[in-house]
């Protein structure tokens, strides 16, 4: 392994012999990494393994934490599921200039993920902001997308709802840099060891200075490739969307499900149906990622 990547084994241990260790025992190995693109240190975690390779990137200020079920979930499927903390994100850099942060950015580290871990190909997924990358992915290196998974795509009708969510969110990191410093702080005491109060906490842990330049390069940045080049996307896809949620607005997926000439639809039932009842999105995941492999 090159001086510029490591790895660690997370889940690869004896399970004790109650119903929770048996549980845990079950689970695939997962192994925690990190590697250098253009200068900057990028984490990720591997889940299963074998030849049938997915990535996933995560929300906007969220990290690779939000994956894990589903990751897992996907490995005991029998894939090699690879969660990756985007620049800015979780355990990877966090640089303060915001000309570093872009979907297309994003996108080139998503491509580098793979180069580093020796994957030809893959299917590449996301919510929110990755679903976005996953997008830009199919745009600039479609020879090593087998696939693209779009949950929850930001697009046109997202802009409005966008700014008023997140652009106070950029003037306070700028300009009253205390508040974000308080909110990580109080973060940081919150127990950890429950999946969603970890990931709600890893949101809330922002440093003031990087937090502003990812806002600014992202609001003021290419949100998501344009309906004349979606469309020449000829890369399957599987468009998730859902209703009741201003900012992934229900026509931005079904818009984008049918500007993609090989995209499929499933409709959620909740925007939180993949993370509290996942059983029938995860089942259309993994049978579209089989049959993207299978091509």
């Amino acid at each position: 392994m090159s001086p510029a990547s490591s790895a660690t084994a997370v889940a690869d241990l004896p399970a004790p012999s109650t119903a929770r260790g048996r549980e845990r025992s079950s689970r695939p190995i997962e192994l925690s990494g990190s590697f250098t693109h253009e200068g900057h240190r990028l984490a990720y975690t591997e889940f299963g393994s074998g030849d049938r390779v997915v990535v996933l990137t995560h929300g906007i200020m969220l990290t690779r934490r939000m994956h894990a079920p589903l990751a897992r979930r996907l490995a005991r499927a029998g894939f090699r599921v690879v969660t990756l903390d985007l620049l800015g994100h979780g355990d990877s850099d966090r640089p303060t200039e915001s000309w570093l942060y872009s979907m297309p950015a994003f996108a080139e580290q998503t491509v580098a993920l793979l180069d580093h871990l020796e994957i030809d190909a893959a299917v590449v997924g996301g919510t929110s902001l990755g679903a976005n990358v996953a997008l830009e992915v199919g745009v600039a290196a479609p020879e090593r997308a087998l696939g693209l998974v779009v949950e929850m795509p930001v697009l046109d009708n997202a802009i409005v709802a966008g700014l008023i969510t997140f652009a106070p969110l950029l003037m306070a990191a700028r300009f009253l840099p205390v508040t974000v410093q308080g909110v990580a702080l109080a973060a940081k005491l919150v127990p950890h060891g429950n999946q969603w109060v970890d990931v709600v906490t890893d949101t809330l842990s922002q440093e003031p200075a990087p937090m502003a330049a990812l806002l600014h390069g992202v609001l003021f940045g290419r949100i998501a490739p344009p309906k004349s080049i979606r469309r020449k996307i000829e890369t399957p896809a599987l468009v998730i969307g859902h209703e009741r949620d201003p900012i992934h607005p229900f026509g931005d997926a079904d818009t984008l499900a049918a500007d993609m000439p090989a995209a499929e639809f499933v409709q959620a039932r909740s925007p939180v149906e993949l993370r509290f009842d996942p059983t029938r999105l995860t089942e259309a995941i993994a049978d579209f990622s089989a049959r993207c492999h299978d091509r």
